[in-house]
């Protein structure tokens, strides 16, 4: 566990980090990003620390990945490419940079370590991990293989690296219907998420999927319930939900998509009245790109991504600490899954 207390000494010795007014003024432009989420004073206090960052990441010739779901003094402020899984798998493939800081959490880290091999890749915090990552281990998938002879597995890319690399394929939510169509098998194996195992099936009848018994904490929260609540209280409301929820809530929806489709989504359709049913953060970082939509709850927040701040993000570049190593071995198995996924994705995407 990270020692808060020594970090904030250590940094304030190398760093002005105290809170002001005019060095957010002078930042403004980045403020102008998030001006509809991020009050000047919270403003004052964030930007010293995302002003230290982005000289550190020239120093140190690195880049910031930052997931969807990150608060938006970090979507905003220092990151360097944004997105979903998917988009943040390609996206390590491509950067020039020896470092890269990952915002998001450890499966993703993972992921562009095992995409980048030679690269150093930074996780601000150790303990972001991820509650369906958890549910799954390589064990698990060797089960699924023997209840299930030949059948490939397909795992959602929100897994450790043993598991992607006991796994045929990988999938995000953005291409898992895809993924799971294109398989050369009447019965395909779904891991570790059941809700977006079940949301496939639903998309792609002609295969019999099977699944493992995981979920997101975030997502499984969510009831159809809830959805119709909201309708009656909010007419002319529109619901866009995560195909990570459960697939009655996502049947309720009016659009159901990956976090990039979900904000692709709001942009083309400009709904008066939007409801994301999702991670809270999502919509904080798209509201100023769309100032014409109202974004109503409700949301939950994930414990796992709210782990990663400004101030441990600062740290691991000023220490370079927090380094994420895999196996060699397993990193090679591991990224044939990816890669595969990668491939296949531009492929039926062409």
């Amino acid at each position: 566990m990270l020692d808060l207390t020594t970090i904030r000494g250590e940094l304030a010795s190398h760093y002005d980090l105290e809170p002001s007014l005019e060095l957010a003024e002078r930042m403004a432009d980045i403020h102008a990003r998030m001006g509809r989420v991020m009050p000047w004073p919270d403003w004052a206090i964030h930007a010293p620390y995302v002003a230290a960052i982005n000289r550190l990441k020239k120093e140190r010739n690195a880049v910031v990945l930052a997931h969807n779901y990150m608060t938006p003094q970090i979507y905003h402020g220092i990151s360097d490419v944004v997105g979903d899984s998917l988009a943040l798998a390609i996206a390590a493939t491509r950067v020039e940079e020896q470092v890269i800081v990952q915002c998001g959490v450890h499966f993703m880290a993972e992921t562009s370590k095992i995409l980048n091999p030679q690269k150093t890749v930074l996780m601000p915090d150790m303990e972001a991990g991820c509650s369906l990552a958890e549910s799954i281990t390589a064990e698990g998938i060797a089960q699924m293989r023997a209840r299930y002879p030949g059948a490939p597995v397909v795992s959602y890319v929100n897994t450790t690296a043993e598991v992607k690399a006991a796994s045929d394929i990988c999938c995000t939510s953005a291409n898992a219907a895809q993924i799971v169509a294109a398989m050369d098998s009447d019965t395909v194996i779904m891991t570790p998420d059941k809700w977006l195992a079940q949301n496939v099936a639903n998309k792609v009848p002609q295969k019999r999927i099977v699944w493992w018994d995981g979920a997101c904490i975030v997502h499984e929260q969510f009831t159809a319930q809830d959805l119709r609540d909201f309708r009656d209280w909010n007419p002319g409301l529109k619901i866009i939900a995560h195909p990570e929820c459960p697939p009655d809530v996502v049947a309720e929806a009016d659009y159901a998509g990956s976090t990039a489709n979900i904000q692709g989504w709001v942009e083309s359709e400009r709904p008066k009245q939007v409801m994301l049913v999702t991670e809270c953060s999502m919509a904080s970082n798209i509201s100023d790109a769309n100032p014409d939509v109202e974004f109503l709850g409700p949301c939950n927040m994930c414990p796992y991504m709210q782990k990663i701040t400004l101030e441990k993000v600062l740290w691991s570049l000023h220490t370079m600490t927090g380094v994420v190593e895999v196996d060699p071995q397993v990193a090679d198995r591991a990224r044939l899954a990816v890669q595969r996924m990668i491939d296949l994705s531009q492929r039926l995407a062409a």
